[in-house]
């Protein structure tokens, strides 16, 4: 079979997340994998769900639209790029979890455009933990704000914080990013309540330090699928 490599490699990614999970007091079954499929054809996707894969992540709606379509809700579907408000309503309508939420105008218009579908969408609040100016995501000093004036909107489930750790070699680095957006996320979850159960951090190349440091969801995509096209 021509994608038989991502067998092995999710069965790989699942033996280092067991153990990082035991570092932290917990197991595998604590943190889902989201497998990440940008840029990868929806053969491989198909593949992979046959595999195991529960959960796939894609970053850019015009790309994920057809993967969803064809492949409909043999999985659960992530939005993890960043999104724009005009984009909401098609977002709402292809993805199941979207943890690219960075304003208060977005999750309105988020909300907005569920009520339309009559849909309850989860959404993660993304934290540019590092203070990258490169990156997307709330200011650390601007989160809890933002998660009081979001609190229980009619048709959004803000369910957890998401981040993406510094592109560096820098492991001490890497796990302080990780370390104040737990501290944000057990911050949030005394205004959220026990729905806030969702930490997403890390990825193909840190996400053994974020499992450690208390991530629940984790996204994996070149690990799995291989170097990623154009």
């Amino acid at each position: 079979m021509a994608y038989e490599y991502i067998k092995g490699n999710l069965q790989a990614i699942k033996k280092r997340m067991a153990l990082a999970a035991e570092k932290s007091g917990r197991t595998a079954d604590d943190i889902t994998l989201v497998a990440v499929s940008k840029t990868h054809p929806v053969e491989a996707v198909k593949a992979a769900i046959e595999f195991g894969a529960t959960d796939i992540g894609e970053s850019r709606i015009q790309e994920a639209e057809p993967k969803i379509i064809s492949l409909g809700g043999i999985a659960r579907w992530h939005m993890i790029g960043h999104l724009q408000s005009n984009k909401a309503k098609k977002a709402v309508a292809l993805f199941d979890l979207i943890h690219s939420v960075d304003s208060l105008k977005l999750a309105e218009e988020i909300n907005r455009r569920a009520g339309e579908a009559e849909k309850k969408m989860d959404c993660l609040v993304e934290v540019n933990s590092s203070g990258e100016e490169s990156k997307f995501g709330v200011p650390p000093g601007e989160v809890i704000d933002l998660l009081k004036k979001v609190k229980n909107p009619a048709n959004v489930n803000i369910a957890g914080l998401m981040t993406i750790g510094p592109f560096v070699d820098d492991d001490k680095m890497i796990r302080a990013a990780f370390k104040l957006t737990r501290e944000l996320f057990l911050d949030g979850r005394e205004i959220m309540g026990e729905s806030f159960s969702t930490l997403s951090m890390g990825m193909s190349d840190d996400f053994g330090v974020a499992i450690e440091e208390g991530s629940t969801m984790v996204r994996v995509g070149t690990a799995i699928f291989g170097q990623r096209g154009v």
